[in-house]
């Protein structure tokens, strides 16, 4: 929040904008005293950890042999997903259960921010996780199905099927960069607050349990929707 804003108050002023890495190794890295002290007594990160979890080279160059992103980049997403003023623009991921042995599918619309999740229960490679996404991506209008963004997963590896079934194009984030997909982070972690991380097994409910969490989620107000909800916006869209 604090890079993003810099950004776009000193857009001419590139002196005046910082990275969010030095902000992070400011705090983790360089503080000293009472600072150093002070976080050392707190869970100073969402993820709960207390200290920043380097990342590994190996894992990086294996994320750099992924031919299914092509260029399928998110800067090659359409101008008009980044400032929701058109709808039909999702955000996608999987929510990992217990042990990391169960999952399910999280979609959620950038404008409206409607929510669908889909039951995996028969595990998440690709061609299950793009089942599932097809499903329910043929729940809602061929007008709201503009454009679909991911991380670069290997449930994802046969993302071509989704697009000619759906006719709604994939585009995948960078590595580690769970704010390109800020609306859907945010939904995963509402979702926290029925399926507790790292102990609920996502292999105890069905696709109809979880259309009725989804179901709650559409009908509660939001005040970024100026407190309407976003079945509300939804319905507004797809009324005749």
């Amino acid at each position: 929040q604090i890079t993003a804003w810099l950004r776009a108050t000193f857009a001419d002023r590139p002196e005046l904008q910082v990275s969010h890495e030095t902000i992070y190794q400011a705090i983790y890295v360089q503080s000293r005293g009472n600072l150093r002290a002070e976080l050392t007594r707190q869970v100073a990160l969402r993820s709960g950890r207390t200290q920043r979890r380097p990342q590994s080279r190996a894992a990086g160059a294996a994320r750099s042999r992924r031919p299914w992103i092509g260029d399928l980049h998110i800067s090659n997403r359409p101008a008009e997903a980044t400032d929701r003023a058109v709808p039909g623009h999702w955000e996608g991921d999987l929510v990992i259960g217990k042990a990391g042995a169960s999952a399910i599918v999280t979609l959620v619309e950038r404008a409206t921010r409607y929510v669908m999740l889909g039951a995996l229960p028969h595990g998440r490679d690709s061609e299950a996780v793009i089942g599932v996404l097809t499903d329910l991506a043929t729940r809602i209008p061929a007008h709201l199905r503009r454009s679909l963004t991911w991380d670069q997963g290997t449930e994802m590896a046969t993302h071509p099927h989704f697009t000619i079934a759906t006719g709604c194009p994939v585009y995948f984030c960078d590595p580690h960069s769970p704010w390109q997909r800020g609306t859907n982070e945010n939904t995963n972690g509402l979702l926290r607050q029925y399926f507790p991380k790292s102990s609920y097994d996502f292999r105890t409910i069905n696709q109809t349990g979880l259309d009725e969490v989804a179901h709650e989620l559409n009908t509660r107000p939001r005040e970024t929707l100026g407190w309407n909800t976003p079945a509300q916006r939804l319905a507004q869209l797809i009324a005749p």
